[in-house]
């Protein structure tokens, strides 16, 4: 023990007070806090994921099945064809199919017409933020094909550069120059000498400087895919080198850098969504009264005409293969619907550019949606099977990602903001496939599957919404989880099933009346429970004092959706087609069963109940479609699916998809000085005057040909030829 001597005496100083040590206080977090940890650990454990991007991936996810249906099975009807493929289309969530040789529609959209639409700023670096699109400019149809040209063109003189050897440079010390720049030349343009390792690099890309100063698009060191035709040889040197080309798998690499790294900022504008009531649909309207345009629509007199001869000009009025009619087929459910819905019963149209994305979703109500591309060049599309166990895994990939932002936005799914690459999708053990779509072709979603996928240049296609009868417990699923978040139905799900029950008769298997029958039962249960849990604790049964409108059962009109706009629950947004609660507070808000206590905090003595179907309605419409499935005992669906000819058009598609040099030429010709494409006068509202046929550039060089035969590809030209010949060749996707 030391002594403090302060010069005097013998005193020992006092020792110095001690401080008192403050007490450790028991942390415990706040919910909030819990979560945010939750999230933060999430977050960690994500990025732990990706770490290292396996590129490759990308290259090796599966391509989905193609179908080449014959001249008689595409003269049919449509949703036939697709019945005898679903059992195995559907384990892909998309398939192809390549129309015949000698498919050669008329391009029915107006091209001059002066009517601008909106487009939608997508911000491709920030696509997996789950951000809102912002509105970008409006177009004229011409307009947005001369700044998407323009656009195409831009993002290919990066590849056209690569032809030419990077410049000397007086650094000696090539192995430091190769670390540095890796793939790239100086100009952050990929090398011609680049080396196998760093073509097939899992490193994040890298973009030179000086083409991000000068905003001009990156070719990552990932996209550096050499073209399988003979090496060239340089006109100076003498030296043979190998051309890149802007190939589908070039460009889809490129893109996902984009979205996954941020290599580069990249707006584009996308035409989505455009009303086919503003430019025209791209096919001639049906005279036979099949579409809902159709001044005639669905006149009985018309349904007994023979069908008109494969590649007629009445042929493609009034195929089923045309989306304007295909909603309205004799074996789809929305032929009920009496009124036009954009976008379910009435087409939609899409001017793509050059990485213009649709990203993830599934479609309204879950149901089947079938996308044609008219013209222009491919689009990429990725698909992940309708299955519970997919479809979940898609939805906990966004919850994983963006757990933040969806604790703000629980449906963002259904916002379509989003896209993940299908790299992470697989990561997580989702499946999935991928298609490359021609101008020509039809892609076809099966029910609940999520799709996406990006254009690889200036397109135009166009989309529309159908149901097959198989549809029904895919619409129940997608009825109950709307109700969980409160969103309103494009139309009402207990309707359609009564309306498809009333028309039993057009059920063609025993299979698809069980379906039905046993959803009629479900609501039946569920509806005459509540009424008596209802009715037991005090709300009053009206419906012997108050004589209600039947429901309508034939037909959804606009009648009948006007009424039920009117009837719309209050918590869950559901329509109320049997019976719904309803309080003497308010004479205009009504409730389902389910949810009558969120209504008001008035007295359950307060509260009645409107009845518009009764009990006996009910089991009279179950035992009838009971009945309709014992006359179907022996029925069955025939497939026509070739699993060895699958195989083989998957392996000429991957191949396909590495070697095609993507064109960046506009769908029509830029100025109104040049001759024209015509316009047909069977459009809904193409413009009256009269033009001559002008050369179209063509699009797709593989040759569509019948189911058993082969693929014939040839590299694609650039130089004008007529539209027909170039039509009759394709084959071709929306």
């Amino acid at each position: 023990m030391s002594l403090n001597n302060n010069g005097g005496g013998d005193n020992m100083s006092a020792p110095p007070a001690k401080r008192i040590r403050i007490p450790t206080q028991n942390f415990a977090p706040d919910p909030e806090t819990a979560e945010e940890q939750r999230m933060l650990e999430q977050a960690l454990a994500n990025s732990r994921k990706d770490t290292v991007r396996d590129v490759e991936i990308l290259s090796n996810i599966p391509f989905g099945p193609t179908f080449y249906p014959t001249k008689e099975e595409f003269s049919g009807d449509p949703l036939i064809y697709l019945e005898k493929i679903r059992s195995v289309a559907e384990k892909y969530g998309i398939c192809k199919i390549v129309p015949p040789e000698g498919w050669n529609p008329p391009f029915a959209v107006d091209i001059d017409c002066p009517k601008k639409f909106q487009t939608k700023d997508q911000s491709i670096h920030r696509l997996q933020e789950g951000i809102s699109f912002g509105d970008g400019t409006e177009y004229t149809v011409r307009e947005y094909q001369k700044m998407a040209t323009a656009w195409s063109k831009k993002w290919k003189r990066r590849y056209s550069a690569s032809d030419t050897p990077s410049a000397p440079t007086e650094d000696n010390n090539v192995e430091k120059k190769e670390t540095e720049i890796g793939a790239f030349g100086e100009d952050g343009v990929p090398s011609t000498t680049v080396s196998s390792s760093a073509v097939t690099s899992t490193e994040p890309s890298i973009t030179s400087s000086s083409s991000v100063l000068n905003n001009e698009p990156p070719i990552t060191s990932s996209s550096a895919v050499q073209s399988s035709e003979l090496p060239k040889t340089d006109s100076a040197t003498g030296i043979q080198k190998e051309s890149i080309i802007m190939s589908p798998e070039n460009l889809e690499r490129d893109y996902w850098d984009i979205v996954e790294t941020q290599s580069h900022e990249v707006d584009v504008d996308y035409g989505n969504d455009i009303d086919t009531s503003e430019v025209g649909s791209g096919f001639p309207v049906s005279q036979r009264g099949r579409s809902v345009n159709s001044p005639n629509f669905q006149k009985s007199d018309q349904d007994d005409l023979p069908e008109p001869e494969f590649g007629t000009e009445e042929y493609y009025r009034e195929t089923f293969w045309n989306l304007n009619n295909i909603p309205n087929s004799k074996n789809s459910v929305l032929r009920h619907l009496k009124v036009g819905i954009n976008g379910i019963n009435v087409p939609w149209l899409y001017f793509g550019c050059l990485f213009s994305t649709f990203c993830w979703h599934n479609e309204d109500n879950y149901m089947y949606s079938i996308n044609y591309h008219h013209r222009g060049a491919p689009k990429q599309w990725y698909g992940v099977p309708g299955t519970k166990q997919d479809a979940d895994g898609v939805e906990r990939v966004f919850k994983n990602y963006l757990s933040m932002k969806m604790r703000d936005v629980p449906d963002l799914l259904h916002h379509i903001t989003t896209s993940f690459s299908p790299r992470i999708l697989n990561q997580e053990g989702v499946r999935v496939c991928k298609l490359l779509q021609h101008s020509g072709e039809f892609i076809v979603t099966f029910p609940r599957a999520f799709h996406g996928g990006f254009s690889l240049g200036p397109n135009c296609g166009e989309a529309v919404n159908f149901a097959l009868h198989d549809w029904i417990p895919h619409a129940v699923d997608a009825n109950e989880r709307y109700r969980t978040f409160a969103r309103p139905s494009v139309f009402s799900h207990d309707r359609l099933v009564y309306t498809m029950a009333h028309w039993a008769k057009e059920l063609r298997t025993k299979e698809i009346c069980s379906a039905l029958a046993q959803e009629l039962r479900r609501l039946k249960n569920e509806e005459l429970l509540l009424r008596a849990k209802l009715i037991k604790a005090g709300v009053r049964d009206v419906s012997n004092d108050v004589t209600l409108p039947p429901n309508r059962l034939d037909r959804l009109d606009e009648e009948s959706a006007d009424y039920d706009d009117k009837r719309l629950c209050h918590s869950c947004k559901h329509i109320c087609f049997f019976s719904a609660v309803c309080c003497e507070c308010s004479e205009s808000k009504v409730s389902c069963l389910r949810h009558s206590h969120y209504m008001c905090r008035c007295s359950i003595k307060r509260k009645y109940l409107l009845i518009w179907t009764k009990e006996k309605e009910m089991n009279d419409t179950i035992a009838k479609v009971e009945r309709r499935g014992e006359e179907l005992a022996n029925s069955n669906v025939v497939s026509l699916v070739n699993d060895e000819l699958l195989e083989k058009y998957a392996t000429e598609d991957k191949c396909h998809h590495k070697t095609y040099d993507v064109s960046v030429d506009p769908i029509c010709a830029l100025e109104k000085e040049v001759p024209q494409l015509v316009s047909s006068a069977t459009s809904s509202i193409a413009s009256a005057r009269s033009s001559s046929a002008s050369p179209e550039l063509k699009q797709h060089p593989v040759q569509a040909t019948s189911l058993g035969n082969d693929t014939v590809t040839s590299q694609q030209s650039t130089s004008a030829e007529p539209l027909v010949e170039n039509v009759v060749k394709v084959d071709e996707s929306v």
